[in-house]
């Protein structure tokens, strides 16, 4: 790999992997949008959802980012074959995963949605159940697929990657509110319809990754004797490389969960704002994963090919642009905080509360980008349980605990709970860049 600059392949990395996996924060953006015109508990009851599917899929990072980082390795050594053999291992665990959920989804949904306070509104309980169920049936086939586009990406087609998944929304942007709202002739189905038309789009693109898999057009190759005969050796590795990564990702999750489940305690115009919030973080979050999955796999791939020196330069060159990009957001939203919350809804209540916290919000963003990236980083070196035991310090320390003294102690509100999750997310970059500096990450064999 030549030494030179490397922004470039950088851009070429990130900024599909951005709108890859932009898009289906846009989409369900959109749909919250859609949804909040039915009414603010329809919008907190499929917020609920979004965020319990979501805690759920991070499980399965295992497989996804334990693969990704062998994958990387081996393309980096050229060794494509027994990179096509682990992509298989990967997705036959995901199909038997993906089983599992849709399961615990449809018969679980009616006891999940009990977290939701009852005087707040039932209706919110119903619509969550409702969206949950729905997205239930089709859960085979959007695991299955999220997994398989997730190890694509990781390999480092990241313009595949986002092709499958703009094709997924844009299909669901049509869809959506046509079930929602009954358009031209369409029943008009509202929660149920907004869940209906996302397992159709995913069934869609479930079909165009298995084209291209099967048809050469990535790096990877599916192949169908890998995907059904079990070696419990790769089984093995990939468990040991993923499970660090999937018990941060869980905890995370949770630990986000929980301040949902903190926020919904305090009333349902809380709730919502709050739910709002996340709807943003995930669209930029998103943005910063790009960053972060780009920065893993080039740093895997030059790891693999023993180039330490330009693995620390594309590292910088990595946080920099997330800093740029992360402050640039920041000035937005500061500036444009009340029409932003009135994009979601027209409740003043909602909208009050929302445009006054927004700027701590706002201020997230920098350390939350930035960190993404070293984290990325360290996560392309193999540097697992490091990442594992930051989050989980941080999330008992400051979701689950700090959380609760600044809400039910010190009556802050939704203020107090960003507030807290702008101490964590700055606290976990100081120590994650410190982690990084030291230079450990060079020693690390999978």
């Amino acid at each position: 790999m030549a030494e030179r600059s490397p922004l470039k392949t950088i851009l070429l990395t990130s900024f599909p992997a951005v709108i890859d996996l932009s898009s289906q924060t846009v989409m369900f953006t959109i749909e919250a949008i859609f949804i909040g015109r039915i009414g603010f508990a329809a919008l907190a009851g499929q917020g609920m959802a979004i965020q319990l599917v979501t805690a759920f899929l991070t499980v399965i990072i295992t497989f996804i980012l334990g693969s990704s980082l062998i994958i990387t390795r081996h393309l980096g050594a050229n060794d494509i074959e027994q990179a096509n053999h682990v992509f298989g291992q990967a997705l036959m665990i995901g199909i038997i995963m993906s089983l599992v959920f849709a399961v615990s989804w449809y018969f679980g949904a009616v006891h999940l949605f009990k977290l939701i306070k009852e005087s707040a509104d039932t209706a919110a309980q119903v619509a969550g159940v409702s969206y949950l169920k729905i997205i239930a049936l089709f859960t085979p086939i959007i695991v299955t697929n999220f997994i398989a586009v997730g190890i694509i990406r990781g390999a480092g087609d990241t313009h595949l990657s986002m092709l499958v998944n703009v094709s997924i929304n844009g299909l669901n942007a049509i869809l959506a509110p046509l079930l929602i709202f009954g358009w031209f002739g369409f029943p008009r189905w509202e929660v149920e319809g907004a869940a209906l038309a996302l397992g159709i789009s995913h069934s869609m693109g479930f079909m165009v990754t298995l084209y291209i898999l099967r048809n050469r057009k990535s790096v990877l190759f599916l192949s169908f004797k890998e995907l059904t005969r079990p070696n419990f050796r790769t089984f093995k590795k990939l468990i040991k490389t993923g499970v660090p990564t999937t018990v941060e990702q869980l905890v995370w999750a949770i630990g986000m969960l929980v301040a949902s489940v903190y926020a919904a305690r305090i009333g349902a115009y809380v709730l919502t704002a709050h739910v709002i919030f996340i709807r943003l973080q995930n669209i930029l979050s998103m943005a910063y994963t790009g960053l972060g999955i780009a920065a893993m796999t080039l740093m895997g791939k030059n790891i693999g090919a023993a180039n330490y020196k330009l693995a620390e330069k594309t590292a910088r060159t990595f946080s920099w642009v997330g800093f740029v990009f992360s402050l640039s957001v920041t000035v937005i939203m500061i500036s444009f905080a009340e029409p932003l919350m009135r994009v979601f809804t027209t409740d003043t209540h909602v909208t009050a509360l929302g445009a006054k916290v927004m700027i701590i919000f706002a201020l997230v963003q920098i350390p939350k980008a930035v960190d993404g990236v070293v984290i990325g980083n360290l996560r392309g070196a193999g540097d697992l349980k490091w990442i594992m035991w930051m989050t989980i310090i941080g999330v008992i320390l400051f979701e689950f605990s700090l959380n609760w003294v600044v809400v039910f102690i010190f009556n802050l509100s939704l203020m107090g709970l960003w507030l807290v999750h702008l101490g964590d997310e700055c606290i976990r970059l100081i120590t994650n860049y410190w982690r990084f500096r030291g230079g450990r990450w060079k020693f690390i064999d999978l």
